[in-house]
Formats: structure tokens, sequence, C-alpha cells
């Protein structure tokens, strides 16, 4: 393929999900910002979830879809290794003359590895989380799969050193580039001043999310209001447990929120319970509207969370141990104003909108125009 020369590159991401998480959201502060990014993106979409495409639409990014496909291990197989999908990607990355294939999800990284090569361009990979790495059905040229790209950005250090470990020989390809937001959209205001202390959940609800932590904790502390923002497969699981605590009049169940901000500016903090994220977008929104954040010390969300200076930190994987953060931070509604305050001054300086584009665009640059001396990528496909 031939690569314009013009002012901004371009930029083909492949996407092949199923749900609105992080990575999506993330993928459209990226692609909506091309004079901080410096490149015109589109998204070669794969889906079969027709709110998923909705949502990037809304976004208004531009989209080649694939159309209707089916997300399942069968599909996931043809997808990656068949001749089908990997021609259609060949036509929209010619269509689009391509100057970059960009990787998003696991469902991605085999039939993007496999098209970069086919068609010489350099390919980019993000690495939002590391639990497909700890899936052993995810494993089928994995490895191979890392090999193949030329660089990976890693949105976390907890991510890119997890990466290293497991595959060494990619180690000088990994770039930090943590995730951002758009401060403005996500403005402090004062919490309430009166009533119960109350703890919002922003979150899907599915079991990788562990949710029903939060319940459970809630459960054991009579003083406080929990309100969740979220849909999912454990939704109803949730709201019977809710109902079996005998707290379901102090848990509200929204349901899904085009936007989070109402569900935290009502809150005077917020809880994660995810074991392991890779960073955790809703806790820096969260934190750049000042509020502190509960939440678990794994994955990423040490690196967003100073313990007990912009929220608490819970080691233990338990409700109770939750619960005693949660009974900590709701004891002083002073004190988790000021933890507020230090959350927005700190994720300000670390996870802004405008630094991570940035930081994509010099990696894009430099990926395009050292391409003619690629030489050390691996030859066969899988």
């Amino acid at each position: 393929m031939q690569h314009a020369d013009r002012g901004r590159l371009k930029v083909v991401h492949l996407v092949v999900a199923g749900e609105t998480g992080g990575a999506e959201r993330f993928l459209v502060e990226l692609a909506s910002r091309p004079e901080l990014s410096g490149a015109d993106h589109c998204l070669a979409l794969m889906t079969p979830n027709p709110k998923l495409r909705d949502f990037f639409r809304k976004a208004g990014l531009r989209i080649r879809d694939r159309g209707p496909v089916r997300e399942n291990p069968l599909a996931y197989l043809r997808r990656s290794y068949g001749p089908a999908d990997i021609a259609w990607l060949g036509r929209v990355l010619d269509a689009e003359k391509a100057d970059l294939l960009h990787a998003h999800t696991y469902g991605s990284h085999v039939l993007a590895a496999r098209a970069a090569r086919r068609y010489g361009l350099p390919l980019l990979r993000t690495e939002h989380g590391v639990r497909h790495y700890r899936d052993p059905s995810c494993a089928l040229n994995r490895h191979w799969a890392l090999l193949a790209t030329d660089r990976i950005a890693a949105i976390s250090a907890f991510v890119a050193d997890f990466v290293a470990k497991l595959e060494p020989r990619v180690q000088d390809r990994i770039t930090l580039i943590p995730d951002g937001i758009e401060m403005s959209r996500f403005q402090p205001g004062p919490p309430p001043l009166a009533g119960p202390f109350g703890f919002a959940v922003v979150a899907r609800l599915e079991a990788v999310k562990r949710v029903a932590l939060a319940v459970e904790a809630a459960a054991l502390l009579p003083e406080v209001r929990l309100t969740i923002a979220g849909d999912g497969s454990q939704r109803k699981m949730l709201e019977n447990l809710a109902r079996k605590r005998g707290i379901e009049n102090r848990v509200r169940f929204l349901g899904h929120v085009d936007d989070p901000r109402p569900v935290m500016a009502e809150a005077d903090a917020v809880v994660n319970c995810t074991r392991e994220e890779g960073l955790g977008l809703a806790v820096i929104e969260a934190a750049a509207m000042g509020r502190p954040v509960v939440a678990f010390a794994g994955g990423g969300i040490p690196e967003i969370v100073a313990d007990r200076k912009t929220g608490w930190l819970v080691k233990e994987p338990s409700a109770a141990a939750l619960a005693a953060a949660m009974a900590e931070a709701s004891a002083s509604r002073e004190r988790a104003a000021v933890f507020g305050f230090e959350a927005r001054r700190r994720v300000e300086a670390r996870f802004g909108i405008g630094d991570m584009c940035k930081r994509y665009a010099l990696v894009y640059r430099e990926l395009v125009e050292r391409l003619p001396a690629k030489t050390a990528k691996p030859t066969a496909e899988p």
C-alpha cells in the first residue's frame, strides 16, 4: 500500500467488541481529536451489538462497518484465521489510504497482526487490560500476535510490567500512555451536605466488576446509601441480593446511564470493586469530579488513588474489608471532601486528554516514518 504525503496521518482502528466499556470510550476521546492526535481516524468495526455501533456513530466517528457479526469461539477463529475478514479489512485499509493500523481488544489482535503484515502497514496495539492473558482460552498465538506488533501502548505501568514479564522480547516496544479525560467535562462540585453518606458505583454489571461486594458491604453499614449506575447480566442477581439483605430501600439501581456525572455529583464517594482494572476510567472521572474513591488495591488503581490521601485502597478481597474502608470514608464528610479535592489535583496533573493524544501522535508519526526499516518482525503467519 502507498502512504499518502499529507499533513495528518490516516489511522484505521480495528475494533472487535460486543460491549461499550472503557476501551471504547477511550477510542472516542482519541479519535474525536484529529488536531491533537495528528491523525484522521476511521473505525473498522466488527460487533454484534447495535448499541455499540450507535455509540460510535453518535460520537461522530467515521465507521467502516462489517455488519452484524457473531461473537463466539468459532466466530473468533474464522475472523482471526480465515480469508473473508482479512480481505474485508484489506479493502478498508486501501479505501481509507491508511498509514497505520491500530488494534483494540483481544478479538482484534491476531487479525490486525496478519493484516498489518500482509498489507505492509505498521501496527500499534493498545493494551487496555490483562484479563485475556489470564484466560487459557485466549492463549492461541498470543505470543505471535505480540511479536508481530510494532508498538504496544500500555494504559498503566501495571499493564506495561505485566506484558513485559509475559513476553520479554517485546519489552522495548512497550510505551506507557495512560488514558486521559477531558477535565473540563468533569468539574468538581460540593458534595451533599445532608442526609445519609452516599456511595456510587458506575460499572457494567458483569461478574468481573464484582459489584456484589459493594451490595454486601452496604448491608454491613446501616447508615449509608448506595447508588448503582450500569446494566448487564448480573443486574437481576444484584437486585435480588439487595432484597435478600433487606437493604432495597438503601440501594438504587439506575440502569445504564449515558452520562455518569450526575450520579457521581450526588454521591460523597465512589466505589470500584474490580480486582484488577487495567487503569480504571470511571475512577479517573470520579477523582476529576472531586470525589474520593474506595477501591481494591490491584491492577492500575494505585496509580490513580493514593491511599488515605485521595481515597481508600482495600487490600483484602472481601466485603468485610470493603465495608471497613467505606465505614472510614463515611465517618467524616469533611475528610472525604478534602480527599476529593486532592484527588482532582492528582488526576489533573496525570490524566489529561491533551497529553494522551499528543503521546499517541508521537507514536503514530514515529511508526510511519520508520516503516521502510521494519525488519525484526516474524515472516510466517500462524
